[in-house]
């Protein structure tokens, strides 16, 4: 959504904190051109799923002046130390500079509300556009083209459930630790850590770092149980719900 006020300007990025895959910015070295800054967690699947978009945006619009930065601040304590942060960046293939905001000192700052966010800045350090959550993709990308003063066609929606006005019923809330119970959801994931095997309703998967990994993915939000089985060696810190589309008989109500 466009900012209420034109006087919001990008606080600092402070002093001493960790970097990936760049050597230290400052914010105030960035004016003169656009920067999108996104708070995330490798541990959350709303921001596994966002990825894709700021992967692209960064390739799309940094030959045109665009910045990106992700400030990493963790959710899970798997996500917490910041060689693991490292070694997910790699393996996620982010290619923007990352912050690790490890004792959220930036998210203070911001005043920020949860993962994902993403907060647009235009050329004079100005809060220009910001979202909170999964969506509104289409509106981030067009915000990021006026700014930049280019015009094409957006992205395409990654997913059904991200085309601009689809239908999504509201997923079960997340469960601390090990789940296994009744769920309505398009999507099932597990915060895991270690190493070994667990199996979420039969299907056995392999757990060799710290994440989140997809158990179960539905075409559309569906009722269903999950019998979870945690292995030797495994730590599972939450089973999270995405949302999915409404079932066309919703729909069509």
């Amino acid at each position: 959504m466009r900012a209420p006020a034109d006087h919001i300007h990008a606080p600092p990025f402070p002093p001493k904190l960790p970097w990936v895959n760049v050597a230290t910015l400052r914010m105030d070295q960035q004016r003169g051109r656009p920067v999108l800054i996104e708070f995330w967690d490798f541990c959350r699947p709303n921001s596994i799923r966002t990825l894709p978009y700021m992967r692209a945006w960064h390739e799309r619009y940094t030959p045109a002046g665009l910045r990106v930065i992700g400030v990493h601040a963790s959710g899970f304590a798997p996500s917490g130390d910041p060689d693991a942060v490292r070694a997910a960046v790699q393996r996620l293939d982010v290619p923007y500079p990352v912050v690790v905001d490890a004792r959220y000192e930036i998210w203070g700052l911001y005043g920020n509300r949860g993962w994902p966010a993403r907060y647009l800045f235009n050329a004079t350090g100005t809060l220009f556009d910001y979202h909170y959550g999964e969506g509104g993709y289409k509106d981030t990308e067009l915000a990021i083209q006026e700014l930049l003063g280019v015009s094409e066609p957006p992205l395409e929606p990654q997913r059904p459930e991200d085309v601009p006005g689809a239908m999504l019923v509201p997923q079960t809330e997340d469960k601390e630790g090990p789940y296994s119970g009744p769920y309505e959801a398009g999507g099932v994931w597990a915060v895991l850590d270690g190493a070994g095997t667990m199996r979420a309703n039969g299907r056995e998967m392999t757990v060799d770092h710290p994440g989140c990994y997809e158990l179960i993915s539905h075409p559309v939000s569906t009722a269903a149980e999950l019998e979870l089985y945690v292995g030797p060696g495994v730590t599972c810190y939450a089973v999270c719900f995405t949302p999915g589309l409404a079932p066309a008989s919703r729909r069509a109500g």
